[in-house]
């Protein structure tokens, strides 16, 4: 994805604050995205910066009896969100088909990343749960759609909240794959041809609009959302069980990622 003007500039300074996060940590960023609005496509115009990274220490940080934490929590703040995940708690979420790590590795956004990586990243389909996947997007369209979609006033955003996990769903039950990032990708294969025009206007209204802005309920998406629901839940109880990914693999990769991001690290 390209960037301009005042995208510019916070994509700039975003790769400072991963140069900063680098030396004050004594780690490799191996892989640095965009997650959240401006990842699915559509963010309003007073969006933060949800910036997500995958990094290493040197080999010894891994032996010690007393081991650093395997999250960096670095700035938050109204313009920038940004925190990541040590290369060997990643690995480990992969292995248990953990969805938010599998968007951080389809995230059309990318301010930095590494060949490491892209080796990482073509390993990763094999670790995708068909059922973990699912329960997890039908949890969170369940959730924000008793919690956020029932009053008179709704934030716009709030529709996505519900409307994005169900497509994902429909996706994983379609092509038993870990469903794209881009909102865009997810209704263009997804969505009733019927529901299109109103979808494409909400977003367009969503990105106009600030992050409270708010609006009467949206009629045609309500009975869609709700059948979704219930024959989501009802698909839920036949999804099969599944065996668990090979260790091996992973445990090579995190190997590899010691090598290739602990070298680049200043004695």
């Amino acid at each position: 994805m390209t960037f301009g003007g005042a995208h510019m500039e916070i994509r700039e300074t975003i790769l400072q604050k991963l140069r900063e996060i680098e030396q004050q940590e004594q780690v490799t960023v191996l892989h640095a995205v965009e997650s959240g609005s401006r990842a699915w496509g559509f963010a309003s115009p007073d969006s933060d910066y949800d910036v997500r990274f995958i990094y290493v220490r040197r080999a010894e940080a891994y032996l010690r009896l007393n081991p650093p934490r395997d999250v960096i929590e670095w700035q938050l703040d109204e313009t920038l969100d940004i925190n990541g995940w040590d290369l060997q708690k990643a690995l480990c979420l992969m292995h248990a088909s953990n969805p938010t790590l599998f968007e951080w590795c389809a995230s059309p956004v990318v301010y930095r990343t590494t060949d490491y990586w892209k080796t990482v990243r073509s390993r990763a389909a094999a670790y995708f749960s068909v059922k973990s996947g699912f329960w997890h997007y039908l949890s969170m369209a369940r959730h924000n759609y008793r919690a956020y979609l029932t009053g008179d006033s709704i934030r716009l955003k709030k529709y996505f909240y519900v409307l994005r996990p169900v497509l994902a769903c429909r996706w994983i039950l379609e092509k038993h794959t870990a469903p794209p990032v881009a909102f865009s990708e997810l209704a263009d294969a997804m969505l009733e041809p019927a529901l299109k025009p109103v979808t494409a206007e909400l977003v367009a209204c969503k990105m106009q609009t600030s992050e409270l802005g708010a609006g009467g309920q949206v009629p045609v998406l309500h009975p869609y959302l709700e059948q979704s629901l219930r024959e989501l839940e009802a698909e839920a109880a036949k999804l099969p069980a599944e065996q668990p990914g090979d260790w091996a693999v992973l445990n090579r990769l995190f190997l590899d990622g010691i090598r290739a991001g602990g070298s680049r690290l200043p004695e």
